[in-house]
């Protein structure tokens, strides 16, 4: 029988039902711990602070870790992240890289937002844009030269303010859309609604995202899922996305460090987007070009 009362009143009851289900996260373990920040070299287990040449000297810095099964000559896999807000690289909060991958066989990097001063990494939205996907381009390009990233399977991964810079930063021009072989965005997207961004400009980002295929999870309530699904299904219909909604109410990344199901289905979905034939590249005109790239 449909419920007649008012829409609000069905939307609470909607609401109650929902929370009556979720997580009390923090009654969860740890079972993974990402190893703390150091200087100095980088070598397989360890999580290093670099800069790039241009700004040695700075605090615009990035991390590196190798994992713990890395050796010279190999080639990973590699996942870039971008924190929240509120959170520098150097704080090292982020964890969404080192908890899909459980420490082996992936590369993971944390980068900056570069501020216009090119000094800092600044803790709050953008910085100066530009320089933030300049930084993020020679990046990738060091780790796929230097320490054995497989420049075919580039990673972008981001929680809250990171989730929504997967597009601000990582689809910000061709040549850095074409970076990546998938997303995982967590809690949070680019559609227009966020700090220094708006519809046409989000509208155009989207459409570099090509079939580059993405990860996109949020906590409760399904309110936040739903409008990005919503959103989606009107803008790219035709785009290859996977939706989790987590049953907990935390805004947190650090579910990931917890053996929770839906970190087992971000850890599938990673083997299954590299098993799979690398999506087209966009290029902005034209037709995208196809690769197929099967993992070495």
């Amino acid at each position: 029988m449909p419920f007649k009362g008012h829409p609000l009143l069905l939307h609470f009851l909607c609401a109650v039902v929902l929370s009556a289900a979720d997580v009390d996260l923090k009654k969860i373990a740890f079972d993974l711990t990402p190893p703390p920040i150091t200087e100095g070299e980088p070598a397989a287990g360890r999580r290093v602070l670099q800069s790039l040449p241009e700004y040695r000297g700075t605090d615009v810095r990035h991390t590196l870790f190798l994992p713990n099964d890395w050796q010279p000559g190999r080639k990973f896999p590699v996942i870039v992240e971008y924190s929240g807000n509120g959170r520098t690289v150097a704080s090292g909060q982020a964890c969404l890289g080192y908890g899909a991958s459980g420490g082996h066989g992936f590369i993971w990097m944390c980068l900056p937002f570069v501020t216009e001063n090119r000094r800092q990494d600044t803790a709050t939205w953008w910085g100066d844009v530009s320089a933030t996907v300049r930084y993020c381009q020679d990046a990738v390009a060091l780790v796929c030269t230097q320490w054995g990233g497989d420049h075919r399977a580039v990673f972008l991964a981001g929680f809250s303010r990171g989730a929504i810079a997967c597009h601000v930063i990582g689809l910000h021009d061709d040549a850095t859309a074409s970076l990546w072989r998938g997303m995982i965005c967590h809690s949070h997207y680019d559609d227009g609604r966020w700090k220094g961004t708006d519809h046409p400009s989000a509208a155009s980002r989207l459409a570099r995202l090509g079939q580059i295929p993405q990860f996109i999870s949020n906590e409760r309530p399904v309110v936040e899922k739903e409008r990005i699904a919503e959103y989606l299904s009107a803008a790219k219909p035709d785009g290859a996305f996977t939706f989790v909604t987590l049953p907990f109410t935390d805004h947190t990344e650090d579910w990931i460090l917890r053996d929770l199901p839906a970190r087992a289905q971000l850890r599938d979905w990673l083997q299954r987007v590299l098993t799979a034939d690398r999506p087209p590249v966009h290029t902005g005109g034209g037709n995208p070009r196809k690769e197929k790239t099967p993992r070495s």
